[in-house]
């Protein structure tokens, strides 16, 4: 098959843009860089912080536990510290450096009440405009669609930085390249140079945050219950590891994640399955590479079908990628592959998202073991067929089927859960 340059240079883009590292959950990280910023442009630590939000961002950061701050949570947190201690320049990973007196500061700047936190009533899921204002003067960073996507930075109104809304770092038009088969086509042919430090990072850092969260105690320790309770299985050490490494990560664990969708959770979902399961089989590095990137973009091309933040749990797509390239590591075709992203999706895709927390690690689980199910009905030639619930005629019908249910159908349930999360306990 002859290569298509511009399909190709868009996948590359694409894994570029997504696998990404970032420590601690992306919405507390993303506020903390934007307040990283706002100080920056200020020129001083500002006297006040204000931070409107989507409601998506108030529902990711509520009960995560932003990285290196002993526990502590909440938007205000992340906007605190971040201007303590935040080093911009370092994005994702932007708390880093943190201390602990830093930590101590940012206790006694909350305990002021330097930091007030609104609601941005907006369409846009991932949206927030953070205010740092001090000595007179005022600065605003508005950051939106994706974590790092800064569309306005203004200081005493006099705008620094600005580009269109709608406009993110990414071509958008790159996306409209993603079918399964491309990406199998192209999983099959990538020369591995173009990827393989990308797909290594991932390796590396989802596989020691794993070990980390199997050793340490984070969380529900759902990771080591499923190892102690379930039996040492290929299916169980796949949902082990990538259990552990959200109990970790939900926790506070200051160890890196390579991303995907924006997402640590989701980036632990769709890479360590599919390392486990390439190491049960013997499979070569080369091998495990190209699964990794069928694993990452099949979950890319459905959560962009979405949206990066929704009430429809991202462990699901992520699952899906998993199953996909475990299918692929098997050996199977395309339509192999089809029937077990078919199952998958017939099965969890009503779990919704109710931020990110500890509980992220058993859906998780849930969404590894609904994989492997798939994988294990596909490989025995059962499978869902169309008209079975949301399932459609072919795959990509049933990927957008599934996308219009998340970004659409599932509104007012994102509305619902906000206000649950919010209501007295």
């Amino acid at each position: 098959m002859q290569r298509d340059d511009r399909m190709y240079q868009a996948y590359i883009r694409i894994l570029q843009r997504q696998l990404v590292a970032a420590q601690g959950c992306t919405e507390p990280i993303s506020i903390a860089w934007g307040s990283a910023l706002a100080k920056e442009t200020l020129g001083f630590m500002p006297e006040h912080i204000l931070v409107q939000c989507s409601n998506n961002i108030i529902k990711n950061v509520k009960s995560a536990v932003v990285p290196n701050t002993n526990g502590l949570r909440g938007v205000e947190v992340a906007a605190v510290i971040g201007a303590v201690a935040g080093v911009a320049a370092k994005k994702l990973e932007v708390l880093s450096g943190v201390t602990q007196a830093d930590i101590d500061r940012t206790r006694q700047l909350l305990g002021q009440g330097i930091c007030r936190v609104g609601m941005l009533h907006d369409t846009a899921n991932l949206h927030f405009i953070l205010t740092a204002s001090g000595q007179g003067h005022q600065v605003e960073v508005e950051i939106i669609d994706l974590h790092t996507n800064v569309i306005r930075i203004e200081r005493d109104g006099v705008v620094c930085f600005q580009k269109q809304r709608g406009t993110t770092a990414a071509d958008d038009t790159d996306y409209e390249y993603l079918t399964v088969r491309h990406i199998l086509d192209f999983a099959d042919s990538v020369s591995l140079p173009d990827v393989a430090a990308l797909i290594q990072r991932q390796i590396d850092c989802n596989t020691r945050i794993a070990k980390e969260g199997l050793s340490g105690n984070y969380g529900a320790n759902v990771g080591k219950t499923l190892l102690a309770s379930y039996g040492d299985t290929l299916a169980v050490r796949a949902k082990a590891n990538a259990a552990a490494g959200s109990d970790a990560r939900m926790s506070g664990c200051e160890l890196p994640v390579v991303i995907n969708s924006g997402s640590g959770n989701q980036g632990l979902t769709v890479s360590l399955p599919v390392i486990e399961y390439a190491r049960e089989i013997g499979a070569s590095q080369d091998r495990l590479y190209r699964a990794l990137v069928v694993s990452n973009l099949v979950a890319i091309h459905q959560k962009n079908k979405i949206g990066w933040l929704s009430a429809f749990c991202g462990a699901v797509t992520a699952a899906c990628g998993s199953g996909a390239a475990i299918t692929y590591l098997s050996g199977g075709s395309y339509e192999d592959i089809s029937h077990t992203m078919v199952n998958i999706l017939a099965n969890v895709s009503g779990m919704i998202c109710d931020g990110a927390k500890p509980s992220c690690a058993a859906k998780i689980a849930s969404a590894v073991d609904a994989a492997f199910m798939g994988y294990y009905l596909a490989r025995s030639q059962r499978f869902f067929a169309a008209g079975d619930g949301i399932i459609k005629g072919n795959l990509e019908k049933t990927i957008q089927a599934v996308g219009t249910l998340g970004h659409k159908g599932m509104r007012q349930t994102d509305e619902e859960v906000l206000q649950i999360m919010l209501s007295d306990s």
